[in-house]
């Protein structure tokens, strides 16, 4: 719950040699006498200031300088302390950049924005956004149908993921043209991590052989590794977090069962609207050696409590009500809810993601083979 250009590949290496950049930033709207940022994100994910200024009559701003660490990724910040806007760019030396942005965002919509340049990065990120907008836009429609008659929810369920599933298709079609150029790294976000491993990999090795050292390169393998650690056929790390009841619950303690780890949110609608799918997949099989450990990923305690009284969830749950910053979202490498990884007996992971009547089916397979 919680998303590109047609240059040949060795043009990525090449740019390394040219260092200068120029971003050219035009906003429409302007906080007056506040500056415009440009900040670069380093290998921790902080936004560090490299520079600023104020724009001038046009409303126009030109930053020009050398890119650090081989490039990276920049944010061009329009700084407004209640509805700041900030625009993601990727430099890696010899850009000549034009920004185009509305300068603010506001509580109803966030602010348009355009990029344009001739780098190979610039040229894949505005493919990507174009095809996550397009994508966007149909979901408002089918919120707007799902509103007017909620029993269309099961065509709509299917018509968005089939559409996301072909937005995946595209994207993945896109990857192996760009390279080694860091545009293929942010492309990841787009995809999902559960069902992509693969592709993951493959951008991986690429840039592990090409550019091991760089600053963005590194956590990225890193976050890799700990992907391929919850991945089917591994051992499923351990999780030791706090019941409802104040008590410490390791995963580990429920060896010698088919475990469902199950990320959720009393926030997540998906999650809550797909409870009662599970709690009849719980009734069916609880007694055959299947249990359920809900991982919460609420940051309100009272909240997470009434969503296991309201929905009635009578298996196992913890959290450390640290959202997405949750220590066993983060082993897990889950990047969006529901969420689920099933473990064996003897504490290996067997299947990740199964929901609804797939999981039902996997379950009835499972032990009717006993």
């Amino acid at each position: 719950m919680k998303q590109l250009f047609f240059f040949l590949l060795f043009l990525g290496p090449c740019a390394l040699f040219a260092q200068d950049y120029e971003v050219r930033v035009q906003a429409n709207q302007v906080v007056p006498s506040k500056r415009i940022f440009l900040e670069v994100i380093n290998g921790r994910g902080q936004a560090v200031k490299i520079d600023s200024m104020l724009p001038n009559a046009k409303k126009e701003v030109v930053f020009k300088g050398k890119v650090l660490d081989q490039g990276g990724f920049y944010l061009v910040n329009f700084f407004d302390i209640a509805n700041p806007q900030k625009v993601l760019l990727i430099l890696e030396g010899g850009e000549k950049i034009s920004v185009q942005a509305e300068g603010i965002n506001t509580p109803e919509k966030s602010g348009a924005f355009s990029v344009q340049g001739n780098t190979p990065n610039i040229q894949f990120m505005n493919q990507i956004l174009e095809l996550s907008s397009n994508l966007q836009k149909r979901v408002a429609v089918w919120n707007a149908e799902f509103q007017k008659n909620p029993k269309d929810q099961a065509r709509i369920q299917a018509a968005f993921e089939q559409a996301q599933q072909e937005q995946f298709t595209q994207i993945k079609a896109l990857i192996p043209q760009m390279g080694t150029n860091l545009v293929a790294l942010w492309a990841t976000n787009f995809l999902p991590a559960e069902s992509e491993l693969a592709t993951l990999e493959e951008i991986g090795a690429r840039f592990a052989q090409a550019r091991p050292n760089h600053p963005q390169v590194k956590p990225f393998l890193e976050n890799l590794t700990r992907l391929k650690g919850a991945a089917e056929g591994s051992e499923a790390p351990e999780i030791a977090l706090n019941t409802p009841e104040g008590t410490v619950l390791p995963l580990s303690s429920l060896r010698g069962k088919y475990v469902l780890i199950d990320f959720w949110a009393s926030w997540c609608g998906p999650c809550r609207r797909e409870n009662p799918n599970v709690i009849k997949t719980y009734a069916k099989y609880k007694d055959k050696g299947f249990e359920i450990y809900g991982v919460s990923l609420d940051k309100d305690r009272q909240a997470w409590l009434k969503a296991i009284e309201v929905d009635q969830l009578t298996w196992k749950h913890v959290s450390d009500l640290q959202y997405w910053n949750s220590v066993a979202a983060q082993a897990y490498q889950v990047s969006s809810i529901p969420m689920t990884f099933l473990v064996d007996p003897q504490g290996k992971i067997i299947a990740k993601g199964l929901r609804g009547e797939t999981l039902n089916q996997y379950l009835e397979n499972l032990f009717s083979g006993k």
